[in-house]
């Protein structure tokens, strides 16, 4: 007899299935978007792609609607199986399930075995995803052969001024009944008293294997050329540029991160992509991606930071709600309103405006976390608590990065086109026109400054910034300020 392959709503591709005639389970659990305040255009993504990959089985698959996943399989016949979850939480629940069959984890291309055979070896100082990176280029063999010389036709498209004058539009995302049915739904449970975050909107991600296959290859003939020197650029102009605005796609299991590395290593192998760019590309998903899942099941259960620069301020309410129109700061109005109406902004904005801000306020970074988990159309709990809490506010003791990621507004202003229509100076410090960005970042450097004199680059800041006069201006200046909308 045949086993029922459950698939949760981040295990929806392809590769989640063995079998062409294998019978699946899929699970709505309407009381999990009541638990916490979600975007609504994640929620619609998420119960847009389960219900078109149902769609996309037929007969093949059983689509519950339940108030618990344990009531759901109550309703089963035959036996269950699930490829392992991606969340702690989930994980221990199917394993408390005695009939549900746990499978190895899918969905991602170093093994759990091989990276604790890595990080266990003998090593000073901390893990660091550049160390892995090295390490799962030689395991995959990808990147390590040289490329062949590009010959007439196949030399890599000219760097342009802007990323998208040389990039035709993607493939739209054209929405269907299943949409129109998902928003319908969203209404109702809103005015039953589910809570969202966020504007609702047209759909912007790919619910389906086809349409994120179909932007996956727009990315690597159009943009991927292109993306090594756009990728770290912010732009109230353009807030995608070179990225793929795929990330959903593969945390929601609808992509599989070895073909796209291959295909992209294949790009420059022909010389329509130059080794700058896709090594870009390559290290988001073979470097970062699976560093960030292999630290989630690395560490203790129970981490989630030390706190170490003993954050403590909770979010305000007009962060936790994105009221971007309460913001006169440009950068960080021009973000938040981009997670208002989109739910995404790429990995620049995410660590220099959100979490930069966040940083210099001294904001929780478990609440940070969450948020961001919450707001972010891919945000999960894997990804989130290794790049909020670790990488992003320094909450982990260096276990994933050698520094604070603070920074001031001159360093936003070299990347971006923000501070050219802002009403504050990002080389000012103090007085009215003082970018809270640069006031911030020096009030940060003199708090801490206890905690991070070790640190050569912060310890050059702070004595570049440590006249006593001025210290306790910026310090006063920026207590005043405190955690209201800049």
């Amino acid at each position: 007899m045949y086993r029922r392959r459950w698939l949760l709503a981040d295990q929806l591709g392809p590769h989640f299935l063995d079998d062409p005639d294998q019978p699946v389970l899929l699970v709505e659990i309407r009381e999990l978007f009541r638990r916490r305040p979600m975007h609504r255009q994640k929620a619609h993504l998420i119960l847009s792609a389960l219900r078109h990959r149902a769609a996309e089985l037929g007969d093949r698959a059983l689509l519950l609607r339940t108030g618990t996943f344990r009531e759901a399989l109550a309703q089963v016949a035959e036996p269950v199986e699930v490829c392992h979850p991606h969340s702690r939480a989930a994980l221990r629940f199917a394993r408390s399930v005695p009939e549900l069959t746990v499978l190895p984890p899918r969905g991602f291309i170093t093994s759990r075995a091989d990276f604790a055979g890595w990080a266990d070896r003998p090593r000073r100082g901390p893990l660091r995803v550049a160390d892995f990176y090295r390490y799962a280029k030689r395991r995959h063999d990808i990147l390590t052969a040289p490329a062949a010389a590009a010959g007439p036709g196949r030399r890599p498209r000219a760097e342009g001024r802007d990323a998208s004058a040389v990039s035709p539009p993607p493939p739209p995302i054209v929405e269907d009944d299943i949409d129109a049915e998902v928003r319908r739904d969203l209404d109702r449970w809103a005015a039953d008293g589910v809570r969202f975050v966020g504007r609702d909107g047209p759909r912007r991600h790919p619910a389906t294997h086809a349409e994120a296959q179909a932007r996956l290859a727009h990315f690597l003939t159009h943009r991927l050329p292109v993306y090594g020197r756009y990728a770290d650029v912010m732009s109230g102009d353009d807030p995608v540029f070179a990225h793929s605005v795929l990330s959903s796609s593969f945390n929601l299991g609808l992509l599989h991160p070895e073909p796209a590395v291959r295909a992209a290593e294949q790009a420059w192998r022909d010389g329509t992509a130059p080794r700058t760019a896709v090594d870009t590309f390559v290290r988001g998903l073979l470097g970062w991606r699976e560093f960030l899942w292999q630290l989630y099941w690395y560490f203790e259960p129970q981490f989630r930071g030390a706190n170490w620069l003993a954050a403590t301020e909770p979010l305000p309410e007009w962060f936790a709600e994105l009221d971007a129109d309460a913001v006169e700061a440009r950068c960080l109005a021009d973000v938040l309103g981009a997670v208002r109406d989109r739910a995404w902004t790429h990995h620049t904005p995410r660590l220099l405006v959100l979490g930069n801000y966040a940083l210099q306020r001294g904001w929780r970074p478990t609440e940070l976390a969450d948020w961001f988990q919450r707001c972010f159309v891919d945000g999960t709990d894997w990804v989130m608590n290794a790049t909020v809490i670790g990488m992003s506010q320094y909450a982990d003791l260096a276990r994933l990065d050698t520094r604070p990621y603070a920074v001031d507004g001159t360093d936003i202003d070299e990347i971006s086109d923000y501070c050219a229509g802002c009403r504050y100076a990002p080389e000012q410090a103090l007085g009215e026109l003082a970018c809270p960005y640069t006031g911030g970042f020096e009030s940060f450097l003199h708090r801490n400054r206890g905690r991070l004199v070790g640190d050569p680059r912060l310890a050059a800041e702070l004595a570049r910034r440590d006249e006593p006069e001025h210290r306790e201006a910026v310090l006063a200046q920026e207590e005043k300020r405190g955690s209201t909308p800049p």
